[in-house]
């Protein structure tokens, strides 16, 4: 039986930690990830801590890979914006289920009690 993919997990733990929740562990794990005297993502930071995250296996390659599609604005590095939107890019489960979650932040739902007699 095959293990779970970072693909299936993002999903797995928005269902349990609901939107605002899975943005929290986003920039948790960007903490982890960070080049703290640089305050973003570097290659040089992302080859050294990536085992925190449970991604020590991924090759040099995969991690150019990874950095060059999540460096939105071309800098060379990732800031918390790039590495959350690559988070979820790299999730297309979840890239359905953000619609959503952006709806319920835009538009709360209403707590009206229609029996209540104020």
């Amino acid at each position: 039986m095959e293990g779970i993919g970072f693909e299936d997990l993002l999903p797995m733990m928005a269902n349990r930690l609901g939107g605002e929740g899975l943005i929290k562990e986003l920039c948790n794990g960007f903490e982890l990830l960070v080049d703290k005297e640089k305050g973003v993502i570097t290659l040089e930071s992302l080859r050294q801590n990536a085992a925190l995250l449970g991604l020590q296996d991924l090759k040099e390659d995969e991690l150019v890979s990874m950095m060059r599609e999540g460096d939105l604005d071309g800098d060379g590095a990732l800031s918390q914006m790039d590495f959350c939107v690559l988070m979820f890019r790299l999730s297309p489960q979840l890239m359905e289920h953000s619609w959503f979650w952006l709806q319920e932040a835009l538009h709360p739902p209403q707590f009206n009690n229609t029996n209540s007699p104020i």
